[in-house]
């Protein structure tokens, strides 16, 4: 009895012939990846681990990363069967250990499939499994020169001959050049880098895998002069297995970088493995083993290979700072808490981190960045904090200068203390070392538009945007910023279809209304907003005051609710300028705003965005302030 015929779902597996197909359509999958679907799917249940699938399919095969050819051939059978490790129907990966297939499989009767599978090349037989499944011959040829083995391949090399005869005598240029352009691919000049897998076998290393990749797109941008696409761009793809093919096209780039991390007792594994987008190809791979003191300067040695394997050195490396481990690991635990909408909880792991080693520039960007934001969106007082932020960011700046990490800390220190010139030159800095830096064309977009240069603060928020597509809070806010609320609201609707519950986006929908004099509108996106970040009662309070008040007594409740707000918590005095600013109180409205004068509030600079404050725009004491303040007094 020959090799068995596997059914699954809609799927046929063809051990003799190497064939995997759906309903009766032949699909393509690699050597590889086909060897580990039969080893599946006749294991009858039962849990395969990744020991056994290297000793069965990689052991006699010298210098092969069997942890990289592990993963790539999962990868590639989920994408051929759609399968999702989330929710799989076929393949189970079991942490930590390996894969169970777990979709029902039947063993089918040759004869019965017979006439229902693609017909395989006559030759299939004596092809190997890679011919097979990937380059089977032109139907034509086989029908001219026969079945016989010797005699098609001797008929295909003829062909061959000739063709090459032909092209050679046509060509400008001799022999030599044309081999050497024949075998030449178009180099690969940017990158994205996959979010690696976690294989420690504990959920609570996911940290640990997302601060090494977040670590391997920094020494990239820095090591390379390749274009790195952006973190939160690729942080949209973990755990999506998608074909590699598609993931580049989405992402705009020549080539992938995937991998894996493990880490257990002192010892730190990664594998990684870089493919050519256009052929699905392996360019280059390898494997690092290291203890945990040494995992720090890893996404460094791996930058620096892939950098010279690409030919896309920089001219000036920076020799690797020691770390301690414990100050590494605490600096990934904040960045994976700062990157995963658990902001607040960052700060105790970045202030760890400079506690244990004082010269960790990075670590310092961490506490600086913490610090600048809530300052610039008035989450805490500046007059505690925003020291704490200027004193990091120039610390980040005197330990490591050539880090454009730093030179953004500085860029928002010096927005936070109101010095825009200063603050331009600091991001014009950074762009200068990196290009492809997302956050630098962010700080200048909002710089511009605080001077009142909208089209230029949009031109390089849309430069932000095209380097970093998951930036789209950005681009809508500045739409708003810009006063482009018809553009706004049609970004924020299309936005809304995919997520309806997105507090923020219904917050900018009913300040676009607003601007537009759309009241009505404008008021039920808030109530949204306020369903989705506080909740039912608050949303049914303001619905109330509506229908009691009109705008007006939407409006002052509001102003109560933050006001209460303001008993328990820090709130910024802009914040309540705004609402009263609605109101047309000029009296409480420029009060609130003196106050945020004294506080050195970073969000004066862009009050005169806000169409409330239009009435004050002929006040003398308005204009005053936006001297003051230091930045130009729009007519």
């Amino acid at each position: 009895m020959g090799p068995p015929i596997y059914r699954f779902s809609h799927f046929l597996l063809n051990c003799e012939r190497f064939e995997l197909s759906r309903d009766g359509q032949n699909i393509k999958l690699e050597r590889k990846p086909m060897e580990l679907l039969i080893l599946l799917a006749g294991s009858n249940g039962r849990l395969l681990t990744r020991t056994e699938i290297a000793e069965r399919l990689w052991d006699k095969e010298v210098f092969v990363d069997t942890e990289h050819g592990i993963n790539t051939a999962v990868r590639k059978i989920r994408a051929v069967l759609d399968d999702d490790s989330g929710e799989p129907r076929f393949v189970e990966t079991v942490q930590g250990r390996g894969y169970r297939f777990v979709a029902p499989v039947t063993v089918e009767d040759v004869a019965e499939v017979g006439a229902v599978v693609t017909e395989a090349p006559a030759s299939a037989a004596l092809m190997s499994p890679e011919e097979t499944s990937e380059s089977p011959a032109d139907p034509g040829i086989r029908k001219i020169f026969g079945s016989s083995p010797a005699i098609w391949f001797a008929g295909l090399a003829v062909v061959a001959v000739i063709a090459l005869v032909a092209e050679i005598a046509l060509a400008p240029h001799s022999l030599a050049s044309w081999i050497t352009d024949r075998g030449k691919a178009a180099p690969i000049r940017s990158l994205a880098v996959i979010p690696l897998d976690n294989l420690s076998g504990n959920p609570n290393e996911e940290y640990f895998a997302d601060g090494m990749t977040d670590e391997l797109i920094t020494q990239l941008a820095r090591e390379s002069t390749l274009r790195i696409t952006s973190r939160t761009s690729v942080m949209q793809y973990k755990g999506v297995h998608r074909p590699l093919p598609q993931i580049a096209r989405e992402l705009g780039v020549d080539g992938i970088l995937e991998g894996s991390v493990a880490r257990s007792n002192n010892e730190v594994h990664m594998t990684l493995q870089l493919i050519r987008a256009d052929t699905d190809s392996h360019v280059w791979a390898d494997s690092y083993d290291r203890t945990a003191s040494e995992a720090a300067s890893l996404p460094q040695d791996a930058a620096r290979a892939i950098a010279i394997r690409l030919h896309s050195t920089t001219a000036t490396g920076q020799p690797a700072r020691a770390i301690n481990a414990a100050a590494h690991d605490a600096y990934l635990h904040g960045r994976y808490l700062w990157w995963t909408n658990s902001a607040e909880g960052s700060l105790p792991f970045f202030e760890k981190a400079v506690e244990l080693q004082p010269d960790y520039a990075a670590a310092w960007f961490g506490v600086s960045s913490y610090y600048g934001a809530g300052v610039m969106f008035g989450a805490l007082d500046p007059r505690i904090y925003l020291s704490k932020e200027q004193d990091a960011a120039r610390k980040c700046l005197e330990l490591d200068s050539s880090a454009v990490e730093c030179h953004l800390a500085e860029t928002g220190a010096l927005i936070c203390n109101w010095d825009l010139e200063g603050a331009l030159k600091e991001a014009a800095r950074a762009i200068e070392l990196d290009p492809k830096s997302s956050e630098a064309y962010e700080l200048r977009a909002q710089i511009l538009l605080a001077m009142g240069k909208n089209d230029e603060g949009l031109e390089a928020e849309k430069t932000s945007l095209d380097l970093n597509q998951a930036n789209q809070t950005g681009w809508t806010l500045e739409l708003w910023q810009a006063r482009h609320y018809d553009e706004a609201i049609k970004d924020i609707r299309e936005r809304l279809v995919a997520t309806p519950h997105d507090s923020t986006m219904q917050l900018f929908l009913a300040a676009s209304y607003r601007g537009k004099g759309m009241n009505k509108e404008s008021i039920e996106a808030l109530e949204k907003s306020y369903l989705f970040s506080e909740g039912k009662a608050a949303s049914d309070a303001l619905h109330a005051a509506y229908q009691r008040g009109g705008v007006p007594g939407a409006v002052e409740w509001q102003i109560k609710h933050l006001e209460a707000t303001a008993r328990k918590t820090y709130v910024s005095p802009v914040n309540l300028a705004e609402l009263y600013a609605q109101l047309g109180d000029r009296e409480k409205t420029m009060a609130l705003l003196e106050e945020a004068y004294r506080q050195h509030s970073p969000q004066l600079q862009w009050v005169q965005c806000d169409a409330a404050y239009d009435f004050l725009r002929d006040d003398a004491g308005f204009r005053a302030l936006m001297k003051r303040v230091g930045v130009p007094v729009r007519s």
